[in-house]
């Protein structure tokens, strides 16, 4: 099985402008498209932005509404998949969301944020109750969850016991947080043997300072791939063999003694 060519764009795109984040999308998957890349991650709430305030509720859409619609046109014109986080309504619930379309168009994966962070997340939004959704993507089993989710060992773990490979985190991480995506997210990818895609926020937003730094962390605990602080697209790859042989020569996943943990619930 050959590689997946991962794109993580890092950027706040335009807070407020659903059109311009679409377009710019747009822009990245076609400059993904020509890396070769199969896949492209944006960051959390990246098709309305993140501090927007009361505009969540307005902008909130149904996970088959226009935008991913619009999401997976243009997953299709270009040939990949694109993973994107936006604010979801449900009814009179709103969630912080992501969802992973196809690159035949189809919506493959949607996910309700579990673990919602600070005051803005708590008051703005419903938490999910779903933490492990999957699918297959390029021969490989893809998971998805949003930013603060990560941050969570056992959130990650019930991933790796579920068997996925490579995890989607669309996130929007500030400072002073760099820890997490300098050394958390590397040392998930690594206790849990399995790609961790990582693309977060960048800039000033309102009262939040996105710090950048998206990675591409591979199971031997390793940035494959690390953006810096700027708006910026950068590209790994998945290597299946590599994932084979890191998981037959790391034994975490065997030498678990389930038993030994059952204060953790």
């Amino acid at each position: 099985m050959p590689p997946l060519r991962t794109a993580l764009l890092q950027s706040s795109g335009q807070p407020g402008d659903v059109a311009a984040n679409l377009k710019a999308l747009d822009q990245a998957a076609a400059r993904a498209a020509a890396t070769g890349a199969g896949l492209l991650v944006a960051p959390e709430m990246f098709l309305t932005g993140y501090a927007i305030g009361d505009d969540v509720a307005r902008l909130a859409e149904p996970a088959d509404g226009d935008s991913a619609d619009a999401v997976a046109d243009i997953a299709e014109r270009h040939g990949l998949a694109v993973a994107y986080g936006y604010p979801e309504r449900d009814g009179e619930a709103v969630y912080n969301s992501a969802q992973l379309i196809g690159p035949d168009g189809t919506r493959l994966l949607s996910y309700r944020k579990t673990h919602l962070y600070g005051g803005f997340e708590t008051a703005s939004f419903t938490p999910g109750d779903q933490p492990v959704v999957q699918a297959e993507l390029g021969g490989l089993r893809v998971g998805l969850m949003i930013c603060y989710d990560v941050e969570f060992p056992e959130n990650v773990r019930a991933h790796a016991l579920a068997g996925t490979e490579l995890l989607l985190v669309p996130t929007a991480l500030m400072h002073p947080a760099e820890v997490v995506a300098e050394s958390v997210v590397p040392v998930r990818a690594f206790e849990n043997q399995l790609y961790i895609a990582y693309a977060n926020r960048t800039g000033q937003e309102g009262e939040f300072e996105f710090v950048g730094l998206s990675a591409l962390a591979g199971p031997d605990g390793t940035a494959r791939a690390r953006a810096g602080r700027a708006e910026e697209l950068v590209t790994g790859d998945v290597d299946p063999e590599l994932l084979r042989a890191s998981r037959e020569a790391n034994p975490y996943l065997r030498d678990r003694r389930p038993g030994l943990y059952t204060s953790l619930i």
